[in-house]
Formats: C-alpha cells, sequence, structure tokens
C-alpha cells in the first residue's frame, strides 16, 4: 500500500504545470522550493485542467529563496527515475516526487532503501511508464489513408500514462521516410517527413478501421504461429487483451489458441514417425546408434552424440537439455560447469549421483560458433521431439522410479508438451509407465543468477531435489 498522502495546509503554495508530462517544469518549481524551505505538505501540484486544490491559496506562488540558500542534493539516479515516474497518470506522482526530494536533503542514501513505501513507489511508477512506452512501440499499427498529400498512415493507440511526447523521437526516427499520425484520447502526433506536430484529442473512429494489407499480415501471423511455445498466461501479459482490438492478428488468437494441442500433438507424431526401427535392446547400443543420427539438424552439425550414463536399474533418471561444450568434446554427460553444480546439490541434499542415470533430451550439442568459441543455443520443440525416441528408449531400458527433468527442455522430453518450469517445480507427475517425473530448473539458470538472486534459487532448487530423493 502507497504511504498516506497528508492532507495540504490551509495556505499551501499552488505550482502550476504546463502540461501533464512537464518533469522540467516541477524541477525547477522543486527545486525552487526546497531552497525557500517549504515542506511538501504544504505545496499543491496542479496540472492543466485539474480542478484546484480547496486547500490551495489563489494566485499564492512559491516565493523566492534566500541568496545564500545551498542547492539542493539530488540523486543522479533520482532524476531518471523521476522523470520516468512524472509520465504516470496517477495524479499523486509529483507530490511523491517532490517528498523524496525534500526527504534526500536529510538522508542522502534513501533511494538504496528497498523497503521504504516512498521508494518503492517511485521505482513502480517509472516500471508502469516504462511497460507502456514498451507497449506503444510494440503494439502501435498504422493504416494506410490517402489524403491531399497522398499516402498517409494514421494509427490509434489508448496509452495508459502520459508517454504520447515521450515516445515521439522513436517513431520519428523509425518512420522517417514516411508520413504518419498516432492518434489518443490525449493527443496527436502527426509527422509529414519533415517537421513534428502535435494535435489535439482524438477519438478511435477519428483513425481507419483497416487497410488492404492486413489480410497478408494475418496470413504471415498465422503461418510463424508456433503450438509447441505457446504459454497464453506469458502471452497475455506481454499482450494484454485491451491491445487486441487495434491489431489485425488479434482476431486469429482465439482459434490458434483452441488449435495450439493439435498442432502440437502432430509435430511430436512426426517425431516419433521418423524412426521406424526397432529400439535398442541396450544402452550400449543406444551409445552406438546415436552416434549415426542424423533425423534433425543437431546431429548434422559435426558433433559426436553424448549418450546417457549411469546403471541399468538406478532408481532415479535424471534428464538435462542437452551436452555443452565440454560434454561433447569428453563425450560423457553433466561434466562441465552446470553438471558440477549439479552434482554438488545432489551430493549436499544426500543424493549419490553415481548411482543416477544421468542424460539429456537431446544428444547432440547446437551451438553457434563466434571465433574460436561455440556458444550454447537451446534446441526447438521439433528437435526435442525428433530425439524424445532416444531418450524414451533409455528410460525403458534403465526402468527408473523417479525421473528429474531439468529445465523446460527435459520437461518437454518427458511429456511431449511445453510447460512452465516455475508452475510444476516440486510437484510429483505420474508418466505412462508407472514412475514419477519431477521438474524443476536447469543448474545453468543458476550459473547466470548473481548474489542473493543466485542464492535463494539454489536454495530452491535443493529443496526440489529434496523431494524427488
Amino acid at each position: 500500500m502507497p504511504a498516506p498522502v497528508p492532507a495540504p495546509a490551509v495556505g499551501s503554495h499552488a505550482v502550476l504545470l504546463t502540461a501533464a508530462d512537464d518533469f522540467d517544469g516541477w524541477r525547477e518549481a522543486a527545486r525552487q522550493a526546497v531552497m525557500a524551505g517549504i515542506p511538501p505538505e504544504r505545496i499543491v501540484w496542479t496540472e492543466p485542467d485539474q480542478a484546484p486544490d480547496l486547500f490551495a491559496a489563489p494566485g499564492r506562488g512559491l516565493p523566492v529563496s534566500p541568496n545564500d540558500a545551498s542547492r539542493p542534493y539530488v540523486p543522479r539516479a533520482f532524476l531518471d527515475l523521476a522523470r520516468m515516474a512524472a509520465l504516470h497518470a496517477d495524479p499523486q506522482r509529483f507530490a511523491v516526487l517532490y517528498r523524496l526530494l525534500w526527504r534526500f536533503q536529510r538522508s542522502p542514501g534513501l533511494l538504496e532503501d528497498a523497503a521504504d513505501p516512498e521508494v518503492r513507489r517511485l521505482h513502480a511508477l517509472a516500471r508502469a511508464v516504462r511497460r507502456d512506452i514498451h507497449k506503444m512501440r510494440a503494439f502501435v499499427r498504422f493504416r494506410a489513408v490517402t489524403d491531399a498529400d497522398g499516402e498517409r498512415y494514421v494509427a490509434w493507440f489508448e496509452p495508459g500514462h502520459h508517454i504520447l511526447r515521450a515516445n515521439a523521437a522513436f517513431f520519428v526516427n523509425r518512420f522517417t521516410a514516411m508520413r504518419w499520425s498516432i492518434l489518443t484520447p490525449s493527443g496527436a502526433l502527426h509527422w509529414d517527413g519533415a517537421c513534428l506536430c502535435e494535435g489535439p484529442p482524438a477519438a478511435r473512429g477519428d483513425a481507419p478501421a483497416g487497410d488492404d494489407m492486413e489480410a497478408l499480415w494475418r496470413r504471415y501471423y498465422a503461418s510463424i504461429f508456433n503450438p509447441a511455445r505457446l504459454k497464453v498466461d506469458a502471452m497475455l501479459r506481454e499482450m494484454p487483451r485491451k491491445y487486441w482490438r487495434n491489431l489485425p492478428e488479434a482476431a486469429l488468437i482465439p482459434a490458434l489458441v483452441a488449435g495450439a494441442q493439435a498442432r502440437e500433438a502432430a509435430m511430436v507424431d512426426r517425431g516419433k514417425a521418423l524412426f521406424d526401427e526397432e529400439r535398442p535392446r541396450s544402452l550400449d547400443a543406444i551409445v552406438a546408434q546415436g552416434q549415426t543420427c542424423r533425423r534433425c539438424p543437431i546431429g548434422c552439425n559435426g558433433t559426436r552424440a553424448v549418450a546417457g550414463e549411469g546403471p541399468v536399474g538406478a532408481s532415479l533418471m535424471i534428464v538435462g537439455e542437452q551436452p555443452g561444450d565440454v560434454e561433447e568434446q569428453m563425450g560423457r554427460p553433466f561434466v562441465g560447469p552446470a553438471g558440477r553444480l549439479l552434482r554438488a546439490a545432489l551430493a549436499e541434499v544426500g543424493i549419490d549421483a553415481g548411482r543416477a542415470y544421468v542424460t539429456n533430451a537431446v544428444k547432440h550439442f547446437k551451438f553457434v560458433p563466434r571465433g574460436k568459441r561455440r556458444l550454447h543455443q537451446s534446441p526447438n520443440a521439433g528437435e526435442i521431439d525428433t530425439c524424445r525416441w532416444w531418450v524414451e528408449s533409455e528410460r525403458l531400458l534403465v526402468r527408473p522410479r523417479l525421473v528429474l527433468a531439468l529445465g523446460a527442455s527435459a520437461a518437454r522430453a518427458m511429456l511431449g508438451k511445453t510447460v512452465s518450469v516455475q508452475k510444476v517445480r516440486g510437484e510429483p507427475m505420474a508418466l505412462d509407465d508407472g514412475s514419477e517425473l519431477w521438474i524443476t530448473t536447469h543448474p545453468s539458470y543458476l550459473l547466470r543468477l548473481q548474489d542473493e538472486g543466485r542464492a535463494l534459487e539454489e536454495e530452491r532448487f535443493a529443496a526440489d531435489l529434496r523431494k524427488a530423493d
């Protein structure tokens, strides 16, 4: 909950800003007010078209600061955050900024206090504005119209905050060569190829509903829609429904989502259909036959296959994503940095890694060359589904009681579908042969984290391992 806002005292000073996004005006007035020693509860910040505060004294502006007044202390990081937060739609944002500025004079390190309610509120305001700026850049869709000067592109957008002018330079730089207009309920931008002009607020009906290119765009969107990577919750976070009515492709989304499961099953079946021979009868046969597998692009990239390692009859089978650079060179799974972290974590919770069968969802190393280095590249759904035949063959031979899948690729290899690791981790899932599947993060994810974030995730990882023991 935000900190309570004290009521302005009678006789407050009224500061009228020139616009809802007038950060520079606020900054100058705030500097003057701090130098004059005016506490936050005695200032009312007002925007154009905003009803005047009943407590503010009409016409009473800020006093002139004393000649010997020192300039206020302003952390550089605060200015960056404040400039962004000032674009928020919260009517109290300028008051929040001034209260923080006032407090900095007595507590210079206040901005480092992540537990302070107003510091948290500042970050939340700035974060919401940055997200709105990103959404505008991502979801503005121009439609072609013809006017007296020829072709012009017009878009309608409904920003949640006062970001229109803040985003102007982005669109000018991105679409310099074309004439365009962006209409919003709070104002408009018009670019004629040389000059940028502002216009009055518009209504949705002022923008065209569609153009001849939208059918082509919808066909393209449908063709690149990948059901294997569909995560509806993540999609809605990145593309909230309120933006759908402006997007020509949005009309296709319900049908594409509804058909995703069937299309994903078809992809898995196509992967299975690539294998028409009898399954290997031993782990040694898997090692030998895997070296000649060329059924996906990874198997054709010149690397050698890295099969699993461990005893037949192991009660625990651990499945990772794919061999890395070190594993491919040594021909053994989980001997690189992620493998060392895994083995240390297993030992910490009392699991003997030597008694487990360890393998990967994909048997070849997928990489991108960067000079003399080979950088890891994640396998796609089709490659995982193709290689699933091999890891299923291993599981049929080992017959583990528990299967521990590390990361999304391993989970897909076990389930034949993509799941959210964070949603299903730490809970048992029954497999078709009666064994129990547990899903957690891949150790390589932990290696990428820093400081407190890594420590927390390592604790969660260890907790998942204990449950799967």
